[in-house]
């Protein structure tokens, strides 16, 4: 294990990445921790991507063990990849450990990537409950976010129509359900160009008579 965490701690990314992937080639339960703790600290996306994959391919208890308490952490690196990772694990059960505090994080890539996997994860019957969060965050944050805010309520589909009809918060998250309406309704629209069409729909019903 120690060899695997000096690897990991290597100035190189390709000597990270290859730890990363012996790692994974050959499972073993006392690589979990040092893989769980790299999370948080891999500066290289593709190392944090192999990251991931060695450890989907350990024993999924005792890697969910190691993963959960990271949401917790005050890294918002750490809560992001661990999410991430619980998304590639694909157990339903890890649903019930997606906070509505990381489902509003103050951080656009944890809130992102908690959106990703909390509808990747989400089992049958509560689709409308983790819609209800979600238009919370409708005409907020970047575009980027609102992008991926938009894909996570299509993700829902019908389970989100009445909600996002029903989102009048203010101008902004009105246009922001609009969009996303349109993308239920046509999922090849396109983000921006349905975003084009609601700005250019609001403006025109603003002229005057």
């Amino acid at each position: 294990m120690t060899t695997l965490i000096r690897a990991l701690s290597a100035p190189n990314a390709s000597i990270r990445l290859r730890a990363a992937m012996v790692a994974g080639t050959a499972p073993d339960s006392a690589h979990i921790g040092p893989l769980v703790d790299k999370l948080g600290t891999e500066p290289d996306f593709f190392v944090r991507d192999m990251l991931t994959w060695a450890l989907i391919r350990h024993h999924k208890e005792d890697t969910l063990t190691a993963l959960l308490p990271q949401l917790c952490s005050d890294n918002p690196q750490a809560r992001s990849q661990t999410l991430h990772t619980l998304s590639k694990i694909g157990d339903h059960a890890a649903y019930a450990s997606i906070s509505t505090d990381l489902l509003h994080d103050a951080d656009n890539d944890v809130a992102r990537t908690a959106w990703r996997a909390a509808t990747g994860l989400v089992p049958e019957g509560k689709e409308q409950a983790l819609a209800e969060e979600l238009v919370i965050e409708l005409g907020a944050r970047d575009e980027e976010t609102r992008r991926s805010l938009s894909r996570a309520l299509t993700e829902l589909g019908e389970s989100a129509r009445p909600l996002l009809e029903r989102a009048h918060l203010n101008e902004e998250a009105q246009t922001h359900a609009q969009v996303t309406l349109a993308l239920l309704d046509d999922p090849g629209l396109g983000f921006t160009h349905a975003m084009e069409q609601a700005r250019r729909h609001h403006n025109t019903s603003e002229l005057p008579e």
